[in-house]
């Protein structure tokens, strides 16, 4: 059974910086694409950033802020989060998938429970 646990949320400052952890277990982590999702108070989730092996794909209004990065060996994957603004407060979601680097939420398999993020302004 496929387990995703996030870690590393919090509350911090607008311009500062959090880093997010996502812990995999019963899976071939190397196999599969890891993406971040958020979802904010009565909004849609949306895609932050991915990666497939060595390559990385990231939502526009996150780009040149977060960066995305993983550790095959520790099953991790990572998002480090700089110049966070009020609008980047949400729940952060970790998200383990076998289709091709996907934005799409419903092209991820599991999820894990989510990490709340809150910048103040």
């Amino acid at each position: 059974q496929v387990q995703l646990v996030e870690s590393g949320g919090g509350l911090v400052q607008a311009g500062g910086s959090l880093r997010l952890s996502c812990a995999a277990s019963g899976l071939t982590f190397s196999n599969y694409n890891m993406g971040w999702f958020r979802q904010a108070p009565g909004k849609e989730r949306e895609f932050v950033a991915g990666i497939r092996w060595s390559t990385t794909y990231y939502g526009g209004s996150v780009k040149g802020r977060f960066t995305i990065s993983r550790d095959n060996a520790k099953n991790t994957v990572y998002l480090q989060m700089n110049s966070l603004k009020p609008e980047d407060t949400a729940v952060y979601y970790c998200a383990a998938g076998r289709r091709s680097l996907s934005t799409t939420v419903n092209d991820y398999d599991d999820w894990g429970h989510g990490t709340q993020v809150t910048v103040s302004s």
